[in-house]
């Protein structure tokens, strides 16, 4: 597990190291998180990406740039289940990918 205090530093590790699924805040200093999103999705379209934000009504070309939003005040399972979803639908996708090669 990875953590960055800015969204500059979190795009330098999201290209320096293997991830499976990157959580990101939307409001973070240096760039917002769609502006992170939005790049991160540029270099590796396939890699899931959560928002947990506390903002509850984020613009909707933010949602767009992302796999899956929730709020901070969420209870830890549904950020855990959401997590679990999205790496099970991505590994079914690799899987998938493989079979048909």
């Amino acid at each position: 597990m990875f953590s960055a205090e800015n969204g500059q530093d979190a795009l330098v590790l999201f290209t320096s190291e293997d991830l499976d699924l990157v959580i990101l805040d939307y409001a973070m200093p240096g760039m917002n998180g769609d502006v992170v999103a939005k790049k991160m999705k540029e270099l590796k379209s396939d890699l899931p990406i959560i928002m947990l934000s506390a903002y509850v009504d984020l613009p909707k070309e933010t949602l767009a740039l992302v796999d899956k939003s929730l709020t901070k005040g969420e209870v830890p399972k549904v950020l855990l289940d959401a997590i679990r979803q999205l790496l099970d639908d991505r590994h079914e996708l690799r899987s998938s990918a493989i079979s048909a090669e």
